[in-house]
């Protein structure tokens, strides 16, 4: 059986509210913003000779049209859907369409949190979940993608 190839074009998605990183209940997001943490992931990224198109958007209707362009130009998808992981079945529909690795991103263990944010209609599509880590999660989802 042949080695993994890992992924050259990697599609990092951001769900609502994520822009407000930083800001927005560094108690329980953390204090570090959504630029630093693509700057993060193209740290990451670089030296393997990935590209990494990094978006956020408050749209879930842009998240599915971006998702929908991922099957012709991405090798993986890492996507943090926010609240909308609790709500879209648009979102997991078009994640669906994928066959290639989809890695569920969350800063916060949702599974410690509010009863209504412990069910994921992402992770229906999703190759792996990873929560719970903050900032770091985004790098673990990248490092997963290595063997996949």
């Amino acid at each position: 059986m042949p080695a993994p190839i890992a992924p050259k074009r990697v599609l990092v998605l951001n769900g609502p509210n994520l822009n407000m990183l930083g800001r927005r209940q560094p108690e329980v997001y953390g204090h570090d913003t959504l630029e630093d943490i693509r700057d993060a992931c193209v740290d990451f990224a670089a030296p393997r000779g990935w590209d990494l198109d990094f978006r956020q958007s408050n749209h879930e209707g842009e998240l599915v049209s971006w998702i929908q362009e991922a099957r012709e130009n991405a090798d993986a998808v890492v996507i943090n859907p926010a609240a909308y992981t609790h709500t879209s079945v648009a979102i997991l529909d078009a994640l669906l369409l994928l066959d290639i690795p989809v890695i569920e991103v969350h800063l916060s263990n949702i599974h410690k949190r509010e009863a209504f944010r412990h069910h994921s209609f992402v992770s229906q599509a999703a190759s792996g979940v990873i929560c719970g880590f903050g900032a770091k999660g985004y790098l673990m989802a990248l490092a997963s993608l290595d063997s996949m």
